[in-house]
């Protein structure tokens, strides 16, 4: 994978901009549109958290049951508002139910107006008409009655923040330890509450006012709220203060914790409670209409040592707001929701420095989306990259069932995903037209499997020019230039064609690479591009078969018409540098060194020689022995210095022919003249094979020269 990624330097660099992109763009983003995304991600662990482990039953006393002021009770009592009369009824009939207490989902606003409305009148449809209070005016029956109910059942009710009011509160029973700091805590510089009557006989009152988010949405409820620079409960915690009669609340600082009762509840710099997503159907187990507890149609046993609120599900009284799970639930819903959750213990938080950490998470992802882009393939990096996004996603899980602490996976998948994107894509690209230009160098000149590595692995070889040992392969056609007299265009190259054809098939079937072809020659490498074990054997053994096959081709119809003639071969084993050479618009991977050249003047020594395959000294000598017949030296241009040189047995040469051919070289130096006469024996014998008749002439032609003094 590190060979891959050291060619992979545009996808990375893509895949970086796109990461360095991604993270300018989640810091420069309006904090309410972060927000946004983070919620939604925190939705999708809690959901799954939920799903995980679901809520267990409630603790003894904390059972919530919602009386719910629905629209078939509207339908038959009366429209909204009912008379407080009315409510105090419907408190009265909780009150029988003995219950631990009844919390009312209802803002009481001010005092209520006078009315001649009764229940009995609101069924018949025939409700009296109402005149608002005057200002200063004593509290009116129903403000009168409901005060009562409080003294049959502790009773908490509500208020909701007012941002253009300066009403007060009586102040709550918030009992601190050192300093506290809620930077971020939910203000306002007054509060619309319940008459006085009804507040100071309440056992408590707390927030009704319901926080949303930039979408709408309701996912939590505060715990503590300002007004006019004093702390207040919210609406849940206040209940459960009341349902387990603790006095007061402790404020503490380092880390922030607000307890009462037995309950310590961890504190985010908002105050705000971060509530798990409910089912509907969870919901709709805990009701009982308020119509039907007004006729004593319901079970009182559900209500016994039960927290009931009272609320309503009706559009009429305004109460419905959007929910993660419902866009219709009932604020009264959502307060039972934070009530449950704070009798679990279950109190998500971000975790401390989420910047940070959300940077962290970013990142790490990003970053192996961006090695799985430039160093896999497509499709098994987009796996990776499924697997670590999975893996963000259960980790994020797996905190908040451990810790209770909130950790966005959504944002870095986000990160993840587009960096991979933009590093596949540019990695494609790159190796597209990589491929592209590899296949154009060499799948006519190599084995498929060999281009094909080289396409998935294109850091074995270096187009930009290496040094290498290569053992080079030369052949040229006997009499060509007299052939292209005797033979027609279309019959010389149909000729060319088919001898090419099965020429680098060989070569390639070799493991060579076919450097080029020149008029009628074919030049090849072995060891180039890639390493070949024994790749100067292999280039004999395949210069054999190129002979044998060149000999059969010859006697073909079509070449024989034309009078083709013998194929030659130079081979020679050396350094080399090989690389890309050319011009810009058309580049060829070549070799160029002495090897090659001798390679060249080898098989142009054939001539001489009358031997088929002309093998050096470099090559000869890493080849098995006794499978190549000496030539003799000789002297090639552009050296000064004689070589010796070599050829494979011809394979219809017996073992005994051989060894006379071995025992008359041996004498070449020693005895010429008689050497010269064994080698016309071993013609004479073997006439298809001009080489001992010319080695005897090279030992006469020798033997006359006159000598130097």
């Amino acid at each position: 994978m590190l060979g891959r990624l050291r060619g992979q330097r545009i996808p990375l660099a893509a895949g970086a901009a796109a990461l360095a992109a991604f993270v300018a763009a989640d810091l420069l983003l309006p904090e309410s549109r972060r927000e946004d995304l983070r919620e939604t991600a925190f939705d999708l662990v809690l959901a799954a958290d939920r799903r995980l482990r679901p809520p267990a039953g409630d603790p003894p006393g904390a059972r919530v049951v919602v009386v719910d002021i629905d629209r078939r009770s509207l339908e038959a009592i009366g429209p909204w508002p009912w008379p407080r009369a009315t409510m105090a009824a419907l408190v009265d009939a909780i009150a029988a139910a003995k219950p631990t207490l009844a919390a009312i989902d209802i803002l009481f606003a001010e005092q209520e107006p006078r009315c001649a409305g009764t229940i009995a009148r609101g069924r018949d449809g025939q409700g009296g008409r109402c005149e608002p209070a005057a200002p200063g005016a004593r509290a009116t029956e129903g403000d009168s009655l409901l005060a009562q109910s409080a003294q049959r059942i502790p009773l908490v009710v509500g208020f909701v923040l007012d941002p253009e009011s300066s009403g007060t509160l009586r102040q709550a029973a918030i009992v601190t330890r050192g300093s506290p700091a809620l930077p971020a805590l939910w203000a306002a510089a007054g509060a619309i509450a319940p008459p006085a009557p009804l507040s100071e006989r309440a056992a408590g009152i707390g927030a009704l006012s319901l926080p949303a988010t930039d979408d709408a949405v309701v996912r939590n409820v505060p715990l503590l709220v300002g007004i006019g620079g004093h702390v207040m409960p919210g609406f849940a915690i206040e209940t459960i203060r009341v349902a387990r009669n603790a006095s007061a609340y402790l404020l503490q600082a380092a880390p922030p914790v607000l307890a009462t009762a037995d309950i310590k509840v961890p504190l985010r710099p908002d105050a705000f409670l971060r509530l798990f997503p409910v089912a509907p159907e969870r919901r709709a187990v805990r009701v009982i209409s308020a119509l039907d507890l007004l006729e004593q149609k319901a079970d009182p046993a559900k209500l016994a040592g039960a927290i009931v609120l009272v609320g309503g599900s009706a559009p009429e009284l305004g109460g419905l707001r959007v929910t993660v799970t419902d866009p219709l639930t009932p604020s009264v819903q959502i307060q039972a929701d934070a009530i449950e959750q704070i009798n679990s213990g279950r109190f998500p938080r971000p975790l401390d420095g989420a910047r940070a950490s959300q940077l962290l998470l970013v990142l790490v992802p990003a970053i192996g989306a961006l090695v799985a882009g430039a160093a896999l393939p497509p499709v098994i990096g987009a796996l990776a990259v499924i697997a670590m996004v999975g893996l963000t996603w259960i980790g994020a899980i797996a905190v908040l069932l451990a810790t209770d602490r909130l950790v966005d996976p959504l944002t870095p998948s986000l990160g993840a995903a587009q960096v991979f994107a933009v590093t596949a894509v540019a990695a494609f690209a790159v190796t597209h037209r990589r491929e592209a230009r590899v296949r154009r160098l060499f799948e006519q000149r190599l084995a498929p499997a060999v281009v094909r590595r080289i396409v998935e692995e294109p850091g074995l070889v270096k187009l930009g020019g290496e040094r290498r040992e290569v053992t080079s392969l030369f052949t040229d056609v006997e009499g060509f230039t007299a052939m292209t007299h005797r033979a027609g265009p279309g019959q010389l190259v149909a000729v060319l064609d088919a001898y090419f054809e099965g020429i680098t098939a060989l070569i390639v079937e070799h493991g060579g690479m076919v450097d080029k072809m020149v008029g009628d020659a074919v030049h090849a490498l072995f060891n180039a591009p890639l390493d070949l074990p024994d790749h100067p054997r292999r280039a004999m053994e395949c210069a054999i078969v190129i002979r044998s096959w060149a000999e059969a081709y010859r006697a073909l119809p079509a070449p024989a018409a034309i009078g083709f003639g013998r194929t030659r071969i130079g081979i020679e084993t050396g350094e080399a540098i090989v690389g890309d050479v050319g011009a810009q618009a058309k580049l060829d991977y070549t070799a160029h060194g002495d090897a090659v050249n001798a390679a060249a003047r080898l098989e142009a020594a054939n001539k001489e020689l009358g031997s088929a395959i002309c093998i050096g000294p470099a090559a000869a000598g890493r080849c098995p022995a006794e499978m190549l017949r000496p030539l003799g030296t000789i002297t090639v241009r552009g050296r000064d210095e004689t070589m010796a040189v070599f050829e494979p047995w011809p394979l219809d040469t017996s073992p005994a022919w051989r060894e006379r051919y071995s025992a008359a070289f041996k004498l070449s130096d020693r005895e010429p003249a008689r050497a010269a006469a064994l080698f016309d024996e071993l013609a004479a014998e073997f006439r298809q094979d001009p080489v001992a008749r010319r080695m005897a002439d090279r030992l006469r032609a020798a033997g006359e020269e006159p000598k130097r003094d």
